[in-house]
């Protein structure tokens, strides 16, 4: 086959080169030249495609008829939901997570799953056949109909699933895989770039459902170009310490179902396993209530979640004092530390705060502001909250509460896992009292924190 001429474009001002050279001659942009396939020109001068015989038809968006996806359910119920309610025909989706994080484990189950109803083909650039056997072996699916081929040429992958006809595919991984049209090595901007787009072409044209497994950078995001999340219709990120037993499915992004949708697995030996409850994991639930803890209620896709938030105020011996999270945004922290101070004449400026959300689970949203000062405040005056609290909410800067959404029906997740008392914005307050829960709705923080320091 021969191999296609190859020019290297900029990525800041888009200027070609025939050659690599560390500056861009056009903007002067350091490292930005990545080798490019060049496109075949238009013919004399024409737009490509265009006959001249008519104009593009237009049709009224009323007028468009939409097919219903066919979804297929993965095995896994919380996979399922991640996904948006199953597997899409020609849906193209990327996992990325840390080495041994359970990535390839999760595939293997899921197409030894698939195998046993449809054509299913597992594309391994990084390990032999030989390797996916002994996991094969240890997950106890080496019955399945599962098909396996150890090829890293995009051409050659492409032309067997041509020929085998899979309705759902793996390939592991995507910074393993070239194309013969660039000269550079696999892994390479434009090597990973080209080798999806010709995947993601391939799927949508065939209607086989591809899983594509992605490498992340020490910073945690998917190595490649960003290009990449734009390409495919689905983005999951696995998180978790692989040191620890749960594993935590997030979807970034889903052209098919809610964003941000969480999956709670737990990695044993015989391979990764649902878990149903969730808030059941993330609570502690200690024996007596301890100073600096308390309960909160995410919402996490479509469903809440409880998790625990904990806080540990400590004297500096630093001048620069530090604000670590886990779980939660640092730069928040210092900005409820100054409303805190500003409204409640409560003193962190000298003091080491360290906030952590048990579990691992990562908490992104404002309605975990209230559970933070709480928290805090628990732990300077060393003062256990009650351990049937569960409390949610905003807190603005003027010391005011606002809602969160779901308010309901984080009470009645709240209710079903036991707790008495809830703790809410006052714009979050139910309809209709809820049957066992005591709820305090405020309006400002200061209420939040006469109730906590009368009830103490």
């Amino acid at each position: 086959m021969a191999r296609a001429k190859t020019v290297y474009a900029c990525s800041a001002c888009g200027a070609r080169s025939p050659q690599w050279a560390g500056q861009c001659g056009d903007c002067g942009a350091w490292n930005t030249l990545t080798e490019v396939v060049p496109m075949p020109g238009p013919a004399s001068g024409r737009i490509t495609g265009y006959t001249g015989k008519g104009k593009l038809p237009v049709v009224p968006l009323a007028a468009v008829k939409a097919d219903t996806e066919t979804r297929s359910s993965t095995g896994l119920q919380e996979l399922d939901r991640v996904l948006g309610g199953g597997l899409v025909s020609g849906s193209v989706v990327l996992i990325g997570g840390d080495p041994g994080i359970g990535k390839s484990t999760l595939l293997l189950q899921v197409l030894a799953t698939l195998s046993g109803e449809m054509q299913a083909l597992y594309i391994t650039g990084e390990e032999s056949p030989e390797q996916i056997l002994l996991r094969a072996e240890r997950l106890g699916v080496t019955d399945s109909d599962l098909r396996l081929v150890s090829e890293t040429s995009v051409e050659r992958i492409i032309e067997t699933a041509r020929h085998e006809k899979p309705r759902v595919m793996v390939l592991d991984s995507i910074q393993t895989l070239y194309t013969e049209m660039l000269q550079s090595a696999p892994g390479s901007v434009a090597q990973v770039r080209e080798a999806a787009g010709q995947l993601v072409r391939f799927a949508k044209q065939s209607g086989t459902a591809m899983f594509l497994v992605g490498h992340v950078t020490k910073e945690g995001a998917l190595a490649g170009p960003r290009v990449l999340e734009h390409m495919v219709d689905t983005v999951l990120y696995f998180e978790g310490d692989p040191g620890d037993r749960f594993r935590m499915l997030r979807a970034v992004k889903n052209r098919f179902g809610a964003v941000n949708e969480l999956g709670v697995f737990a990695m044993t030996s015989a391979g990764l396993k649902e878990v149903r409850n969730p808030s059941a994991i993330f609570l502690s639930r200690h024996e007596t209530a301890v100073p600096g803890s308390v309960v909160m209620v995410t919402w996490e896709g479509t469903r809440p979640i409880l998790v625990e938030v904990q806080a540990l105020v400590d004297q500096s011996q630093l001048s620069n004092p530090r604000r670590v999270t886990l779980g939660l945004e640092q730069n928040r922290l210092s900005m409820l530390l100054a409303v805190l101070h500003r409204h409640a004449g409560l003193v962190t400026g000298d003091q080491d705060v360290f906030v952590n959300v048990v579990g691992g689970v990562r908490v992104s949203e404002t309605a975990a502001d209230l559970a933070v000062l709480l928290a805090v405040t628990s732990s300077v005056g060393n003062k256990p909250l009650p351990g049937d609290l569960v409390v949610f909410g905003e807190v603005g800067l003027s010391g005011e509460l606002r809602p969160v959404p779901n308010g309901q029906e984080r009470l009645n997740e709240a209710v079903k896992h036991g707790f008495k008392q809830a703790i809410i914005p006052a714009a979050n307050r139910p309809r209709e009292p809820v049957a066992g829960l005591d709820v305090f709705a405020a309006d400002r923080l200061a209420q939040v924190l006469d109730r906590i320091s009368n009830e103490s």
